[in-house]
């Protein structure tokens, strides 16, 4: 049988632990395969009458010194597929275990960013990765296999099921989806330096037992360096905060806290807040709400932009969006989201310890089935470093304060 061999994920990190990337794929790369093997499929599916799926050999270095070991994938089904390239469902046969294998393109000239990002990232709330390989095609087209592990459901998911029958999503689930989507966002952004850039429903998986909730897909993501340009067509549409619609080139994290004041308002709504159907119309959207950005805004935007052709447009009211028993709270965590000015937006931290979460870290509140809650307050140093002390004894209660030992050194 064919093997695929595993890049292992030490020899991205140089001795201080930090990523150094891949310049260069080695050289064995070129002859790689990824093929069936129709007599191992007999032995997996026998008798569950499936369609056979493809096996995917890949050997990986042996941890401490222990020899390679050989891991098996026998791929399941489509869950996701893009531009990007594609993201199947397959089984480890050696665990058993369910994973989740993103497929994509990957020139050979260039090393991967997303591959770079993942082997930074490590945290709850964020996909994890287990391990990578490249595998070629008959083409000799080279592709990028980043195993994740797997969770069943997206965010975007379980608002459409809400609307099919015809309900609104339990404000608990709102509180519990929207405080993981900014812990994530908090940690990403002032623990790694990373912007998403494609914050939005789809890429935001859930498991719908405990609702832990996870950001994936950092096919997007950048490190943001002040004085650096990026390109300002980066987002999905409905997302997309209006400094990118301005064309700015500059602009700073705060993008990811625009789309994550959208995915407040939909979670809230049940449908998209700005449905913009063009580039143009997302703007004219945003401004049927916000009003006419001043001057000033537009200035703090995109400092470049010279455009000031924009009828005037009041404002409307916060309040008359959503409805009448909408807790107030909610309204104003949104408001503080999506503001024009990307430095007036709140930041992932400073909306953790929004009143809007307040039940959450009330040491009664349970999931509506009467379980427990996810993990929330399973704080690392790293995460809270730099945080002013009265925002760490509001962000953990009390009662969560044993999890993190090395609070005794902040209250």
């Amino acid at each position: 049988m064919a093997s695929v061999s595993m890049v292992p994920s030490s020899g991205l990190k140089n001795t201080s632990g930090t990523s150094v990337g891949v310049d260069k794929l080695p050289e064995e790369m070129s002859d790689m395969r990824i093929r069936e093997d129709k007599e191992v499929e007999a032995t997996v599916i026998n008798g569950n009458g499936t369609e056979t799926g493809h096996i995917i050999v890949t050997t990986i270095n042996g941890k401490n010194g222990q020899p390679k070991q050989t891991v098996s994938y026998m791929a399941e089904r489509v869950v996701d597929h893009g531009s990007f390239g594609i993201v199947f469902q397959a089984k480890c046969l050696e665990t058993g275990e369910t994973v989740a294998i993103k497929k994509v393109l990957q020139d050979k000239r260039y090393k991967n960013r997303e591959l770079q990002t993942m082997h930074l990232l490590d945290h709850p709330n964020v996909i994890s990765l287990k391990h990578c390989f490249f595998s070629t095609t008959e083409k000799d087209e080279l592709y990028l296999n980043l195993v994740l592990e797997y969770v069943p459901e997206t965010v975007h998911r379980v608002i459409r099921h809400y609307n099919k029958v015809n309900q609104r999503m339990p404000l608990i689930f709102v509180k519990l989806y929207m405080y993981q989507i900014c812990r994530a966002l908090a940690y990403i952004h002032g623990s790694i330096g990373v912007c998403h850039r494609d914050i939005k429903p789809q890429n935001l998986l859930v498991n719908p037992h405990t609702h832990q909730l996870k950001i994936c897909d950092f096919g997007s993501a950048k490190v943001l360096v002040k004085g650096e340009p990026n390109i300002s067509y980066i987002c999905s549409r409905y997302y997309r905060a209006p400094e990118l619609i301005f064309g700015a080139t500059e602009y700073t994290t705060a993008i990811d806290i625009w789309s994550a004041g959208c995915v407040l308002a939909e979670l809230l709504l049940g449908q998209p807040l700005f449905p913009g159907e063009s580039g143009v119309d997302q703007l004219v959207q945003i401004i049927k709400v916000l009003g006419t950005p001043t001057r000033e805004e537009i200035k703090c935007m995109n400092p470049n932009y010279t455009e000031f052709k924009f009828s005037q447009i009041k404002a409307h009211p916060w309040h008359k969006i959503f409805h009448k028993r909408m807790p107030p709270e909610a309204v104003d965590l949104v408001s503080r989201l999506l503001q024009y000015s990307p430095n007036l937006r709140c930041t992932a931290l400073e909306a953790l310890v929004h009143p809007f979460f307040d039940e959450l870290r009330d040491h009664n509140t349970r999931l509506p089935n009467g379980r427990f809650l996810p993990p929330l307050f399973n704080f690392k140093p790293h995460d809270l470093k730099g945080v002013p002390l009265e925002t760490v004894a509001r962000l953990i209660p009390e009662h969560a304060r044993k999890q993190c030992a090395f609070l005794g050194l902040y209250v």
